[in-house]
């Protein structure tokens, strides 16, 4: 039986929608996904039983990621890399350009979010850099069998992620929690409305590989 001192890891491996039910609810599951759930309730202000009650109905709907949990590690670093490698490369650049025009024709309006770009260029940078890493040699190291040799890139890919998670909180900040405006013009709600994709996205490429990909590399 389910019970509140279950970890959100342990919920997003292997209940279908839970992952759903986090997103929703803005509760980190990937960096933070080892704390129990009551604990995250707490911090939210959420009901632990709704919350399990909620996730019982969205696994009915099916479609989820708890499929990768006995999948081969080769065939998650090749998913990883496939979906949301290839989605942060295409939609990073123009979220940039999103925001660049956003900032410049709003610029008087106190609800502009000033500094997002130069923010989601800085995302932008990060993230290339990890997955350049992650491809080149964690990925190879994964692939040939020797995940248990990769503490070191592991550990560097972690600390990574905590850094993203803490970027996603600024963007959050900068744009009072991805909502738009009454006075936001199409583009400034395309932007937000995008922005929030790509956060579930980075939020979902983190938990497979902290909560899956890794632990498993290291130890069998």
């Amino acid at each position: 039986m389910v019970t509140a001192t279950v970890t959100l890891a342990d919920l997003a491996i292997t209940r279908p929608g839970a992952t759903r039910v986090f997103l929703k609810h803005g509760l980190d599951f990937c960096c933070g996904g080892r704390r129990p759930l009551e604990e995250a309730c707490a911090e939210k202000g959420l009901d632990p039983g709704a919350l399990l009650a909620e996730i019982e109905r969205e696994d009915a709907k099916g479609g989820d990621l708890t499929r990768w949990a006995g999948r081969p590690l080769a065939e998650l670093a090749d998913f990883i890399e496939s979906h949301y490698h290839a989605r942060h490369r295409a939609d990073l650049p123009e979220l940039i350009a999103l925001a660049e025009k956003v900032e410049e024709v709003h610029a008087d309006k106190p609800t502009c979010p000033r500094g997002l770009a130069a923010l989601l260029r800085t995302v932008h940078a990060a993230v290339l850099d990890h997955l350049a890493k992650e491809e080149q040699i964690l990925f190879p190291l994964i692939r040939a069998g020797h995940g248990s040799r990769a503490g070191g890139p592991i550990h560097v890919m972690e600390q990574e992620h905590e850094d993203h998670g803490k970027n996603l909180a600024r963007i959050r900040e900068l744009t009072a929690d991805l909502s738009a405006p009454p006075e936001a013009c199409a583009s400034w709600g395309a932007l937000y409305l995008r922005l929030g994709q790509f956060a579930d996205e980075l939020m979902e490429h983190i938990h497979l590989e902290n909560n899956v990909l890794f632990p498993r590399a290291l130890y069998e």
